[in-house]
């Protein structure tokens, strides 16, 4: 499994486990966090994370580069796949918390936008790197224009270009930067918890 999910009284602690490839993703991924999120009944407060030192580099190049061999149908597919995924994180019916650390890049950005609460280490880095590799930040910029709006999207998106914790508070692609990255975590899971389970959800809908 490239996904290790814990069930911690009424958290669920989602975790994306390939740090050896930095947690980017692939169609198996993907598929696995679809599911995972698809999934959340009785949870109060979800927190995705990722293994090692790095929350997610985004699409895995090796999928990406093997998408050269497939079909336009095969790759709408892929597409419609990783919109789902993005899609059962931000319909989540339990507010989602995501911890960020070493990189988000990418598509990894897009799953920090899609989750409802975004707390970064002091050191992440940031990009929506698409058109870097010859692409375009399609499937995430719903998610990610919702977050950063169009002004921050304007630039970010047309440069590809790197950008730490602060600027992505600042654009408020994440809510804090906290130098004990899994003590701010806590105390936000800790509010999440104390809230009324029903208004919760219904806040977030």
């Amino acid at each position: 499994s490239n996904l290790r999910t814990e069930r911690d009284g009424d958290v669920l602690r989602i975790t994306l486990a390939r740090p050896d490839r930095r947690n980017a993703f692939d169609a198996a991924l993907i598929a696995e966090l679809a599911e995972a999120f698809g999934g959340v009944v009785r949870a109060r407060a979800v927190v995705l994370a990722g293994d090692g030192p790095s929350f997610s580099a985004g699409a895995d190049v090796d999928w990406m580069r093997s998408s050269a061999d497939l079909s336009y149908e095969e790759n709408v597919a892929d597409a419609n796949a990783l919109c789902a995924m993005l899609e059962a994180i931000d319909g989540c019916p339990a507010p989602v918390v995501a911890r960020v650390q070493g990189h988000a890049l990418g598509g990894g950005a897009g799953l920090v936008a899609a989750a409802d609460i975004a707390i970064s280490a002091p050191d992440a880095v940031f990009a929506f790197s698409e058109v870097k590799l010859g692409i375009i930040p399609a499937v995430i910029s719903p998610f990610a224009l919702a977050r950063i709006g169009p002004a921050a999207a304007r630039r970010y998106f047309v440069s590809g270009e790197r950008f730490d914790a602060e600027t992505a508070f600042r654009i408020g692609l994440v809510h804090e930067v906290a130098g004990d990255l899994d003590g701010a975590v806590e105390r936000m899971v800790a509010e999440l918890l104390s809230a009324g389970p029903q208004a919760a959800r219904w806040a977030k809908r």
